[in-house]
């Protein structure tokens, strides 16, 4: 099927009307902009130049050690240098340029007019924009962290690190990691719920699948590395012991959480980067991919095993042999789906050589350079597997080779190949070939004389972060090539800037269009609104198999061609098999996300410096900011069906398990479960490191507790259900009065949990840390219930909460529930555990 039935003469200001609906905000409210095709520009910009300025850092490392005892910079500013370099590049690059790219791209390649949450996508890129740029600056006030960028304790507690350096990369980099995680939780609702009909999960370009399992690696990765910043920083604050030895504490919980998150870490920029090469790769062999269900196999294998790695990185720090034997088996073993990829990209590009159709232009030569780069650094990895030889080139600077050619290699080179390709996807003009040859050339060979030798300046013996060397180690040659190295890979990205700045201009609607004759949906004619009408996909490729695919999408032949609820709107479909489900009505640009992404930010960099007040007023600003925002969420149900097109009728209201919120939520779920599974680790952890700083069972607080908690908390869910079933029935004071009784029996719980441990200080060992801990994560979520729950009651008072229109309240029953079930799993730990276990 080309097309749908045309079903009547459409009006003659439809493309008129989508245009002034979808138009970016003029003045001073273009910062207010949601649609992803400029928000994605400006997050992609933004990542960039914080690539250009870790560069920068690197640079300056580089010069330091370009000659043996060099006093370039001094060892203070060199750790603040080798500290943010690492930060940046991790956090501040390497992740939100993947996530970036995802926003810019996905709503075009799935058929969909926008993401589903456009203003979450808009809140995550300026909270990290402020965030991030603040985080910067502090290396010019002498505040930068200088821990290194894995910050390992003892060395960054207050002990050996007073001052504000470490507070700057806990409170920083942990906001930082919760805006990450909002953009995947946009991804992951929009690839299952926002495909355009027809596009089932076996039909789904290859880099959604990536930026799939990236997202969903993010719910669970992240949230170790948020407990782990809040654990060191209750620490350092409040003197919570829980890396302090001497109070039963361990410095080695602080690495088993970090690495739980460091080392998908490195599969979370990677796989994003390998599904733009595996979509970059047949276009330019000009075949389909070969493999294609082998290589979303790997993509979803090497999420599995990513998080079975973690010890990789602990191989000296005595760990038990048998835990050894089996991480050094899952850190080879990862090699394989990698290696699946690689081998599917050579097959295509075999298969387009045969041919006689591969083409050699610069994203090509940047693929090239990726899968030479990428499998040196696989083949150093599985030698670092292997625990003899990790032990001999553990912290050397073998080790910074390896680093750099996965971590450049594969996700950098693959970046620069997808700037090249979808520049004339977002620009009226595409990138100079002749330049980007230049850029190829010089980042290239100076990546690899930059690196390579340091292979062989690790085994020669030179430990990594040390800021100078004495002469006649043999060093000195090796150092001086790789400096020169490094000023050819800024010479290339220099050549990068200088084409962006001539060639680049970002048109929604006069872009350079399908100069590739690429086969995926978002080379598809477009404006700021996306596609004219979304299409009907039959084939993975459909611009390739539907010859008449863009001539009819911009007729208008296919779904949605207008705007028949009156403003922005796309269609949410089956999350297995794409059906059309209901029309999703999208917000307008509004100030609400800026202000409170600018506050949340204000709040945590606030903090950081010790400004209480001053954080507590942003910080409620913020939260005004959010409501105000979710205010505007939840539309009122339109009297009648909206007409898509081809004969299809469909609800522009849906609640329950169907909305797109309820999966967002579901998601946010996942999130909160992996964060709390980290704090249960981190107790039991704790226990079986210094179990004589445990209670034994008769010093366990009585039964009584316990079981009076439990008691209400299961009763607060009732009264939730007794809520339900009296909204449903249209009986709202009943509902609300349920309600209140839910919240008090809730709260109630959590005041007896602090109640319970009387006299308990979490400052004196970490059995108390460890108990406060658990209980601060029930009192927190019981908080966030405590304000949905009156968000609920406000919009039920103002009629806008009712049988039908019951977003709200299903969003907050579904979260609520599991408040519930969080809180019973930490009263049987914390009032179990000791019982047992004694």
């Amino acid at each position: 099927m080309t097309a749908l039935p045309n079903p009547g003469v459409r009006p003659e200001g439809e493309v008129d009307e989508l245009r002034r609906l979808w138009r970016r905000p003029q003045g001073l409210r273009a910062v207010t902009v949601i649609n992803n095709n400029y928000v994605g520009v400006l997050y992609v910009g933004a990542a960039f130049l914080f690539f250009v300025l870790a560069g920068i850092l690197a640079l300056v490392m580089r010069v330091q050690l370009a000659v043996p005892e060099n006093d370039f910079i001094g060892p203070a500013l060199y750790n603040q240098l080798f500290t943010m370099h690492g930060t940046v590049m991790m956090f501040l690059f390497a992740v939100p340029a993947v996530e970036a790219m995802g926003i810019l791209l996905l709503p075009n390649m799935l058929g969909a007019r926008d993401l589903p949450f456009p203003r979450l996508s808009a809140y995550a890129f300026w909270a990290y924009l402020v965030g991030g740029l603040v985080f910067f600056a502090s290396i010019f006030v002498g505040w930068a962290p200088d821990g290194g960028w894995f910050m390992n304790p003892p060395l960054t507690t207050e002990t050996y690190s007073p001052g504000y350096n470490a507070d700057f990369w806990l409170l920083g980099i942990g906001f930082i990691e919760i805006s990450a995680i909002a953009g995947a939780i946009e991804i992951i609702v929009g690839i299952l719920r926002t495909r355009s009909p027809g596009m089932t999960l076996g039909r789904m370009p290859v880099f959604a699948w990536a930026m799939l399992v990236f997202a969903l690696m993010i719910v669970f990765a992240f949230p170790a590395v948020i407990l782990a910043t809040a654990l060191l920083e209750l620490e350092r604050a409040f003197h919570w012991p829980f890396f302090a030895a001497h109070l039963g504490g361990d410095p080695l919980l602080w690495q088993h959480l970090f690495w739980f998150f460091g080392h998908p870490e490195v599969y979370i920029i990677f796989l994003p980067a390998a599904g733009m090469v595996s979509m970059i790769v047949p276009t330019m062999a000009r075949t389909p991919l070969v493999g294609y269900r082998f290589v979303v196999l790997a993509l979803v294998g090497t999420a599995f095993l990513s998080f079975g790695l973690w010890v990789h990185h602990m191989f000296t720090t005595g760990i038990p042999q048998l835990s050894l034997s089996f991480f050094q088996a899952a850190s080879t073993a990862v090699a394989i789906p990698s290696g699946i990829q690689v081998f599917a990209w050579i097959a295509t590009f075999a298969r387009g050589r045969a041919t006689g159709r591969v083409r050699i232009a610069t994203p090509t030569l940047f693929i090239l350079g990726f899968l030479f780069i990428f499998v040196l650094g696989g083949l150093t990895g599985v030698m670092v597997a292997v625990i003899p030889f990790d032990w001999q080139a553990h912290d050397s600077y073998f080790i910074v080779a390896h680093l750099h050619y996965v971590l450049v290699g594969g996700m950098v080179f693959p970046l620069f190949a997808a700037f090249y390709y979808w520049m004339p996807y977002t620009s009226r003009h595409a990138l100079s070939e002749r330049l980007g040859r230049w850029v190829f050339g010089l980042m290239f060979v100076g990546f690899n004389i930059t690196f390579f030798p340091m292979h062989f300046t690790g085994l020669a013996g030179m430990p990594r972060r040390v800021y100078t060397y004495a002469a006649g180690y043999g060093w000195e040659s090796l150092n001086f090539v790789s400096t020169v190295g490094a000023f050819m890979i800024a010479a290339g990205v220099l050549i990068f800037i200088i084409d962006v700045a001539r060639r680049f201009r970002m048109s929604a609607e006069d872009n350079a269009g399908n100069v590739w004759h690429a086969g995926t949906l978002e080379w598809l004619p477009n404006g700021n609104y996306s596609n004219r009408s979304i299409p009907v996909v039959t084939s993975r490729e459909p611009l390739w198999d539907q010859p008449d695919l863009a001539r009819d999408v911009e007729a208008g032949h296919y779904y949605l061609p207008g705007a028949p609820t009156g403003g922005r709107e796309t269609i949410v479909t089956s999350p297995l098999d794409a059906r059309p489900e209901f029309v999703l009505r999208m917000p307008m640009p509004g100030w609400a996300p800026v202000v409170a992404a600018w506050f949340t930010a204000g709040f945590f960099l606030l903090l950081t410096v010790k400004l209480v007040v001053p954080a507590f007023i942003s910080g409620v600003v913020a939260v005004g900011a959010l409501l105000h925002w979710g205010w505007s969420l939840d539309p009122e149900p339109l009297d009648e069906p909206v007409d898509i097109g081809g004969g299809i009728v469909l609800p522009s209201y849906m609640s329950g398990p169907r909305s797109q919120a309820w999966w967002a939520i579901g998601v946010l779920i996942l999130v909160s479960g992996s964060l709390y599974g980290c704090a249960v680790f981190s107790y039991l952890y704790l226990w079986t490191v210094s179990p004589e700083v445990w209670p034994a069972p008769a010093q366990v607080a009585g039964i009584g507790y316990p079981l009076a908690e439990a008691a209400l908390l299961v009763a607060s869910s009732l009264a939730l259900g007794l809520a339900n079933r009296q909204l449903g029935a249209g009986r709202r004071r009943a509902m609300a009065l349920a309600v209140v009784a839910g919240l008090v029996l809730l709260v109630a719980a959590v005041g007896l949990e602090f109640f319970a441990q009387g006299e308990l200080s979490p400052s004196a060992s970490s059995y108390g840390a460890a108990v406060y801990l658990l209980a601060s994560i029930a009192g927190f979520f019981t908080l966030v219930v405590l304000v949905m729950g009156l968000f609920a009651l406000a919009r039920a008072a103002t009629g806008k909460l009712g049988p039908v229109r019951r977003v709200t309240f299903d969003n907050m029953r579904l979260f609520w529930h599991y408040t519930v079930g969080q809180s019973l799993v930490g009263v049987a730990l914390v009032h179990g555990f000791p019982r047992f276990a004694g």
